[in-house]
């Protein structure tokens, strides 16, 4: 009898640990190191009650602002946003990250890296410097030096800010066959065919511009999942542009005002995703905003331009934010602030419930959730 109780509360282990793991995920975050953060920090994140602990942190990496991890979770890639751009290879294990390499992205405050569907290679985008920069992507993790550099040229229509060319990132279509980079500096959004045998592998002669109105400033991208249309956020009017990709040819469909009617001050937008069932964007406003913009998506891809619902991210100043594969929950980084807030969303209509549950970390910049 005895045997027989304890094969059954070694089953019931193995069912609570299993239980536990499926709850389990990871997040990244990257942060500005200004203000006596330790750069990446590693949590773990509960599926089930919305809460994080903190499970590591790097040291001495200098702004590690945006951030990308490998499909198989073995290698992660930093941005270093500063004058001298840089980016940091680091190999993930056990919950903690060691450092593999360092190297130039010979352009200036790199601020959005990605790696390709195929993970041959590794895109920085430089703001600062304008220009796009290529790593070839090895198998133990770490990059080449820069193999291929596209520099921007152009200005916009806002002197302060469009001076010159500033690219904010770098995304790529849901086929991978094309990165698509939107350029701040100049009101555009420049596809490159992209073509892991060829060299160089993005075909400038072969480029298409989608282009925003002027003043706009488009910063990030948010595709739908045919790739057919993509989502363009604009920092600078605070703006979503719609665009109609496909074989090659581009629509401009709809620009909507991700604020209210009565709003009189600065827009600042900065991020944008599409939720996981397709029915809801979201967007982030920072300066006297602070709040994330939920908008419809109408069964033809285009937003509902009515009932547009905000909600306070409880700090100053949001920047990235992610929304977990279920699409259960949603945390965003309040760069001002110190805190990331970790958000429920309801799965009937899409909006936010503030759970109180924060993570705080100095100058949260980028969210990873895997």
């Amino acid at each position: 009898m005895q045997a027989f109780y304890k094969r059954i509360l070694s089953s019931c282990a193995i069912l609570i640990t299993l239980n536990s793991f499926a709850q389990d995920a990871n997040l990244l975050v990257g942060t500005y190191t200004q203000k006596g953060s330790k750069g990446i920090y590693v949590y773990h994140f509960d599926t089930t009650t919305g809460k994080a602990i903190e499970l590591s942190h790097t040291n001495n990496i200098s702004n590690p602002s945006f951030l990308s991890i490998s499909k198989d979770h073995q290698t992660v890639y930093a941005v270093n946003e500063d004058v001298e751009g840089g980016v940091s290879s680091f190999s993930f294990k056990n919950n903690s990250l060691k450092l593999l390499q360092q190297i130039p992205t010979k352009g200036a405050h790199p601020c959005y890296i990605t790696i390709s569907p195929d993970q041959k290679n590794v895109f920085v985008a430089n703001y600062t410097g304008g220009n796009i920069a290529q790593f070839y992507r090895f198998a133990d993790g770490r990059l080449s030096t820069v193999r291929q550099l596209i520099q921007h040229e152009g200005s916009g229509l806002n002197k302060e800010r469009q001076d010159k060319a500033h690219v904010h990132g770098a995304f790529f279509n849901p086929e991978g066959n094309y990165l698509f980079t939107p350029d701040l500096g100049m009101d555009q959004i420049t596809a490159y065919p992209y073509k892991a045998s060829a060299n160089p592998v993005l075909q400038v002669d072969n480029a298409i511009v989608l282009s925003s109105n002027p003043g706009a400033g488009p910063r990030h991208i948010s595709f739908s999942k045919n790739g057919k249309l993509l989502y363009a956020i604009e920092e600078l009017t605070g703006t979503v542009t719609v665009f109609k990709f496909e074989k090659g040819k581009v629509n401009k469909l709809q620009t909507i005002a991700t604020h209210p009617d009565d709003f009189e001050g600065q827009p600042g937008s900065a991020d944008i995703h599409l939720s996981p069932d397709g029915k809801y964007l979201y967007v982030s406003n920072r300066g006297s905003e602070n709040n994330i913009a939920k908008l419809e998506v109408l069964e033809n891809g285009l937003l509902n331009t009515k009932n547009i619902h905000y909600f306070s991210t409880k700090g100053s100043k949001p920047r990235n934010f992610t929304i977990s594969n279920d699409g259960k929950w949603l945390m965003v980084a309040n760069q001002d602030t110190d805190n990331i807030v970790v958000f429920k969303i309801d799965p009937t209509t899409g909006d936010l419930k503030d759970t109180g549950n924060q993570i705080k970390v100095s100058m949260p910049v980028c969210l990873v959730l895997f």
